[in-house]
């Protein structure tokens, strides 16, 4: 078998429905827009959601609880293993987790580091967080893992 033999299944590719081609091709006329109504104009669309003006599922459905989502730490992952792209024995933080491209993006809660990968160079690593592993990682090979000073309100 070679690429050129390579077919689609039986049944899984359709022809395009040819719109308005006249009446004897099934398509013609309202072309599968059924009568008059909104759905029938141009231009017209309906969100997903909508009933026809009846109350919502979504409303009419009790809303009872809290979720935390709005105020979790998100925390910018860095395993252990692109730390290896520093130098034996540099100061590692987040300006230089950035500047090399190992942290990119927002976040609320600052860089967490995880375990990992295997590092192999002793590092001082600033981080606002660090895993169980990536800790014992970083300690194991000389290396120390401190927190950053409090930002200034």
């Amino acid at each position: 078998m070679r690429l050129h033999d390579l077919k689609p299944r039986p049944g899984a590719k359709h022809r395009k429905k040819r719109l308005g081609q006249g009446e004897s091709s099934g398509h013609g006329k309202t072309s599968g827009r059924g009568g008059k109504g909104q759905s029938a104009r141009s231009g017209s669309s309906i969100r997903p959601t909508f009933e026809g003006g009846q109350m919502p599922l979504f409303r009419r459905l009790p809303k009872r609880g809290f979720s935390n989502a709005r105020f979790a730490t998100t925390y910018i992952p860095v395993n252990v293993e692109g730390l290896n792209a520093f130098d034996d024995g540099a100061r590692v933080d987040e300006a230089a987790l950035r500047q090399t491209g190992l942290a990119n993006g927002k976040s609320s809660g600052g860089i967490k580091i995880l375990g990992d990968g295997k590092l192999t160079k002793k590092l001082t690593v600033v981080a606002d967080a660090f895993s169980a592993g990536a800790r014992k990682q970083i300690e194991a090979l000389g290396g120390a893992c401190e927190a950053p000073a409090p930002k200034a309100a």
